[in-house]
Parts: structure tokens; C-alpha cells; sequence
């Protein structure tokens, strides 16, 4: 799994999204028991936190110290620094696992292996994200233009997964139908630009330009968006049990 995010995790902890309610009362339901959840590529353990609710233990990994050393804290949340293709947890462990915005860095084969192992028979497994955001015509028009045309060569190829809305990620579980979701919110300016400071293709692009290319369309955005504007984000949202 690729380290992209250690570099800024502070600001990756602040402006990056959370989920909508509804996601995780979707996979609440879902859950038979409620014993044990692991998150894995957990970040800055927002979804963590959330699934700490409601779960009597949360076991959350990732491969970044820097990002864990921001994460949330509660009792009942463990983290540790493990690979998502190779944990210490034991089979047949888990009732629920997650992985909010970082499958698509992971090893598929290994992975989906390792959580045939360790969910229990007919647990629940959840690989969600965000697409691209929307927000007024211009505002999305610049979006656009920065996404593809400025930092567009600076993306990893791992990003087209997330363009793909995760369909084209190999899922060997048997699948469960899900409801539409979106994430709407209202950004100050201030938020919209910090969040696209934690792009990884913005991070690329400054270490090869030595340039920040947020400062390219920063006067445009702040005109199109104003102080305060509407932010959505589609969500990515695939979910199935372990039949094995």
C-alpha cells in the first residue's frame, strides 16, 4: 500500500469530509452482532470513530504512525500499524470491516483474502469513498479544469478506481444491494481550499513544480464559490457478506 497522505496528515485530520448518517445506520442494520468492527486504512479514524457507537471494540489499522497519531480517541478503539493485506487479528474475528477512501491503494487479491480469514461466516464487509465533489456551475467548471488539466498527470493510476465509483474492483463477496447516498455540506472558503491542499496530486505536482497549483485557481474559486458555498459528494459504496 502507498504512503501518500503521512506529508500532511494534520490537515488530512481537518478538512477532509466525513460520511453521512445514513452510511453507517445502513451498515448497523446490516450487522448480526455488534462485538467487534476493524477499520482498516483508518487515517485519521473518522470512521472509527463512528462505528465506535456502536460496536463494543473497533480495531483500527494503517500503515502511517503520522496519520494515526491524529486519529480519534475512544476507549473502545484500538490502533495499530498493520498492513491491510497481512494482520495479527485471528480468523473468524470480526463482525464488520470498513475501509472509508483507501481501497484502492491496497493489493485486492491479498486483501480480500485477508478478510475472507478474519470476518466471521456471513459478517459484513463495507469498501466505501467520495467521488469528485459538486458545487454551483463555475465553481465545478474550475474544479474540472484543475482536476484534469493542471494536476491530471500527477494523479497515481490507482485514482481511476475511485472514477470507476469502485465497480471495476474486484469484490468476491456475495453483494448486497445498497441505497444511493450523497454528502452535502456547507464550506467556507477557507475549508474548500484545504481540502485540495490534501490531494495527492497537488502534493505531486508542488514537490516536482515547487509550486503550490491551488494558487493557480485560488482568485477564480474564491470568486465562483464565495465566503460560504455547497459542497457534495457522491458516495462510493459497495458492501457484501463473507459466504466463505
Amino acid at each position: 500500500m502507498k504512503d501518500l497522505f503521512s506529508s500532511h496528515s494534520k490537515d488530512y485530520s481537518r478538512y477532509r469530509p466525513g460520511y453521512p448518517v445514513e452510511l453507517y445506520n445502513f451498515l448497523r442494520k446490516l450487522c448480526r452482532e455488534r462485538n467487534r468492527a476493524w477499520d482498516c486504512g483508518t487515517g485519521n479514524g473518522q470512521v472509527a470513530g463512528e462505528l465506535a457507537t456502536f460496536f463494543e471494540q473497533v480495531y483500527a489499522t494503517d500503515i502511517s504512525i503520522s496519520q494515526l497519531s491524529q486519529a480519534v480517541q475512544k476507549e473502545n478503539i484500538h490502533y495499530t500499524k498493520q498492513a491491510a493485506e497481512n494482520t495479527i487479528f485471528p480468523d473468524a474475528h470480526f463482525d464488520l470491516v470498513t475501509v472509508g477512501q483507501a481501497v484502492h491503494w491496497f493489493d485486492f487479491e491479498k486483501f480480500n483474502a485477508e478478510v475472507k480469514r478474519v470476518l466471521k461466516k456471513d459478517a459484513v464487509i463495507g469498501i466505501f469513498g467520495y467521488a469528485l465533489f459538486r458545487s454551483n456551475a463555475e465553481t465545478d467548471e474550475i474544479i474540472r479544469q484543475f482536476y484534469n488539466n493542471i494536476i491530471g498527470s500527477f494523479w497515481a493510476p490507482e485514482r481511476r478506481f475511485l472514477e470507476e465509483n469502485y465497480r471495476t474492483i474486484p469484490f468476491p463477496f456475495q453483494e448486497i444491494e445498497v441505497p444511493e447516498m450523497k454528502m452535502k455540506q456547507n464550506w467556507s472558503f477557507e475549508r474548500l481550499i484545504g481540502y485540495l491542499n490534501t490531494w495527492s496530486a497537488v502534493k505531486a505536482y508542488e514537490k516536482e513544480h515547487k509550486q503550490n497549483p491551488v494558487e493557480l485557481v485560488r482568485a477564480q474559486l474564491r470568486e465562483s464559490f464565495g465566503e460560504v458555498g455547497e459542497v457534495e459528494f457522491p458516495i462510493l459504496l459497495r458492501v457484501g457478506r463473507n459466504s466463505d
